[in-house]
Formats: C-alpha cells, sequence, structure tokens
C-alpha cells in the first residue's frame, strides 16, 4: 500500500465498516512506519480489474506481530482473497521474526472468525465493548508462527 492507494482504500474502509472506519491519519500513521531498514509494518493492496478490491495491514515489534485490519470487497468475499492476504502478512511476521502473531475479530463476524481458525489461529479472549460505537466485544486470537504452516 502506498500514500496513492489510500483514496480508493478509505473508500472501502468506510463501505465495509460504515461505522467505525479509521480515519486517513490512521492509515497515513501505519504507512509511515512501512518503509524504509527500520520498517515495522506491512500494508498490502489487491487489485482486480484495476480496482482496490482489498487491504491488510500487520504491525510488527518486540517478537510479536499484530493484524492491524483485513478487508475485502463484498463482491470478492468467497474468492480466496482474504486468504492471500492473510498469507502475504504471516509471511512478514515471520520476515520481521514474530514468534506469535494477534489480532481482534468481532464476535460477530464468523465468516472472519474461520478464516483465522484455517490459519491456526485460536481464541485466547476477549476485549469487551472493543469495537465502538455499539459496544461489540473483540474475540482476541493468537497464532504461534514458528513451526505452523498457512493453508
Amino acid at each position: 500500500m502506498r500514500w496513492w492507494d489510500l483514496e480508493p482504500v478509505l473508500a472501502l474502509e468506510h463501505a465495509l465498516f460504515p461505522e467505525d472506519a479509521w480515519s486517513p491519519g490512521m492509515f497515513w500513521s501505519e504507512l509511515a512506519h512501512a518503509r524504509g531498514p527500520r520498517a515495522t509494518r506491512r500494508y498490502v493492496v489487491a487489485e482486480a480489474a484495476g480496482e482496490i478490491v482489498g487491504y491488510a495491514g500487520l504491525a510488527a515489534a518486540g517478537g510479536l506481530g499484530d493484524v492491524q485490519t483485513i478487508a475485502v470487497a463484498r463482491g470478492q468475499w468467497g474468492t480466496g482473497l482474504g486468504s492471500r492476504l492473510l498469507t502475504d502478512l504471516l509471511q512478514h511476521a515471520t520476515a520481521f521474526e514474530c514468534d506469535e502473531v494477534l489480532l481482534e475479530v468481532r464476535v460477530d463476524n464468523t465468516r472472519a472468525q474461520k478464516l483465522y481458525e484455517r490459519f491456526g489461529f485460536e481464541p485466547i479472549g476477549f476485549r469487551r465493548g472493543y469495537y465502538q460505537p455499539g459496544n461489540i466485544d473483540a474475540l482476541v486470537m493468537r497464532l504461534h508462527v514458528q513451526g505452523t504452516e498457512t493453508h
């Protein structure tokens, strides 16, 4: 993901997450840490027919990776795009020398939870009222990276 991708990424972000969409500043801040020899972030976009139809981001520090976001346009659901994006992030978690990767997912987003489970993520707890507005809980999931396979 580069700065020129932000306008279509933000449009997709607002379409998929209208109540708790990231702001432009949040994406700019993440991208500021995604370049150069001291990069601690990995952000990617997926395109189909010249349009951005998905994106994902990972933050890494101290042996711990955190999936910051994964989004796939509704028209691309069921195509394996989410798996390809997650595979990219996990490959970079290994490159960042992460021992484990964490993520939060809405408790009512079973589609995403099933994707993460296929990759070996396991639930380890909840963050009460994590998603606002609506006070929706997050399920926290963890994957031990060393010795794991991706699907």
